[in-house]
């Protein structure tokens, strides 16, 4: 009998470090046999001392391969030609993509199966095998980078007096069951690859950078730098009623922490892209990848609906005490600016979530609202859009009147028209 190597059959003399790689190869494609003890043409040799042998390609296999493959593989003796051989049957894993220990997840780690060869798989073939083993949630993925250290988180939980050590690792869901550091892991390390970015703006546009800043490592540390970077921005102006003088920031406290919180909190970290912070002189943008949860509307997050896109981060936040509650983040930032003719923004596409808070200082004549421009104001506080109809019904006047009323905060920018003729609708 003649054997050929094929795209489940190698061939090997003898034991040599290559034999990892190929039951690498052979777990993450269609699976195989390693027969040790027939060269490449396909000649019997046989191995001497059968029992030592076995164990020692045993033992290297396990100790070399993450996640654990014992469970599919099997080592049986087989007598060819009156020599002993010894076949390695390997089964195609359920924990893919399987790697090489001491090279981690990286392509020099990571080996597929191409014909009658064992070659390296590329960055795309990774990824998408750790996609179809661990699902869509991209915090409870297996990292890429598996050499992670966490000297600013244990900080940060030290500080709040929360345990934070190898043993809550798996807790936190850092580490999945077969002790992997996850992309949570990853966010939180000090090899955190995500950053913010943080930019403050001459007037009312981006047209001339007065600073510009970008922040990174553990994304705890990037939370506590960007917030003292807005926080420096955050001017007090003072009035005075009489005698008294009155110290006002320009933005609330509360509604700069809770939209900062929310843009880290939900962004989509699969993708690359940075958290953005506009300043400009009359408001403050934050913008962060990742649209709305699926199954999510914008109306839903206005009433506090919160469904976390990274429900073990917001958990974390929540142990940390940077959240309170879940859904409460948005109600608080509105809460903030009850009083003021300009309420925040908050604006939604497939891919991206911006909330714009308004300068509270900011003496544009923009702000000052007529008493029914108000009233419409209001009403789009409590929904999304609203129709002409809505504002003639709401301040039980005439069609005419209804429509200066939306004309002049159109006119003004305060808000937008959407749609023509019947589909004319109105949103901030």
């Amino acid at each position: 009998m003649k054997f050929m190597e094929g795209l489940t059959v190698e061939l090997k003399k003898q034991i040599t470090d290559d034999i990892q790689k190929t039951v690498i190869a052979f777990t993450n494609t269609d699976g195989g046999t390693v027969y040790i003890g027939i060269d490449d043409n396909g000649d019997i040799t046989g191995v001497q001392n059968i029992d030592g042998e076995m164990l020692r390609v045993s033992n290297m296999i396990r100790d070399a391969i993450k996640p654990d493959v014992t469970l599919f593989t099997s080592y049986e003796v087989e007598e060819l030609e009156g020599k002993n051989v010894i076949k390695v049957i390997v089964q195609k894993g359920t924990k893919r993509p399987y790697y090489l220990a001491s090279k981690g997840l990286r392509p020099e780690g990571v080996y597929v199966r191409q014909g009658a060869s064992t070659a390296p798989a590329s960055d795309s073939t990774i990824i998408r095998m750790i996609k179809e083993t661990d699902g869509d949630s991209y915090e409870n993925m297996r990292s890429i980078n598996q050499d992670l250290t966490f000297e600013t988180a244990s900080i940060e939980f030290n500080i709040r007096k929360v345990p934070f050590s190898i043993g809550q690792y798996r807790t936190l869901k850092l580490i999945n069951e077969d002790g992997i550091y996850t992309n949570l892991a990853h966010i939180l390390s000090d090899q955190c690859v995500h950053t913010i970015k943080a930019a403050v703006f001459e007037g009312t546009d981006k047209a001339v950078f007065k600073d510009r800043q970008e922040f990174s490592g553990s994304l705890l540390l990037q939370l506590k730098d960007a917030y003292d970077y807005i926080s420096r921005y955050n001017r007090i102006r003072a009035e005075f009623s009489g005698l008294h003088r009155i110290d006002k920031k320009d933005y609330p406290e509360e509604a700069l922490r809770e939209s900062l919180l929310n843009s880290l909190a939900h962004r989509d970290y699969s993708y690359s892209a940075s958290t953005l912070i506009s300043i400009f002189d009359d408001r403050i943008e934050f913008l962060s990848v990742g649209g709305l949860v699926k199954g999510i509307s914008l109306n839903d997050i206005m009433l506090g609906v919160s469904v976390s896109r990274n429900e073990n981060l917001a958990n974390i936040f929540y142990r940390l005490t940077l959240i309170e509650a879940y859904g409460t983040g948005i109600p608080k930032i509105f809460r903030s600016y009850k009083d003021f003719p300009i309420q925040p923004k908050i604006e939604v596409s497939d891919n991206a979530f911006k909330i714009t808070l308004p300068n509270k200082n900011e003496t544009d004549e923009k702000i000052f609202l007529s008493e029914n421009e108000k009233v419409v104001m209001e009403l789009l506080n409590e929904k999304y859009e609203i129709t002409r109809k809505d504002v003639q019904e709401t301040l039980n006047s005439s069609q005419t009147m209804a429509g200066r009323v939306v004309k002049k905060l159109t006119d003004r920018g305060l808000i937008k028209q959407i749609g023509k003729g019947k589909n004319t609708r109105y949103l901030r």
